[in-house]
């Protein structure tokens, strides 16, 4: 993801109150094209609501078509849902 694409993203999730809490690249691994990043939710119910809104909004929808139609901004999602053992110190 460009930095212009990854930019655009970051101002749209702000509007929805969707909090990132890092990204990370791969340095050793399959692919170092690899874009990986967690976002912080109180509740899946929150995930449900906000991610939804942002993913349905019509001025994203609009610049993420205007944006791919040069390249591709993503080429694969993976979702993952965590929760933090009783042991870690994020609990």
């Amino acid at each position: 993801m460009s930095r212009y694409s990854l930019g655009l993203v970051l101002g749209f999730w702000k509007k929805y109150g969707i909090r990132p809490l890092g990204f990370w690249t791969t340095l050793i691994g399959a692919s170092n094209q690899t874009l990986t990043y967690m976002l912080e939710w109180e509740s899946l119910a929150e995930r449900e609501t906000k991610w939804n809104a942002f993913a349905s909004d019509p001025e994203w929808l609009a610049k993420r078509a205007e944006t791919e139609a040069e390249r591709i901004i993503v080429e694969r999602i993976e979702n993952c849902i965590l929760t933090p053992t009783a042991y870690s110190p994020m609990r």
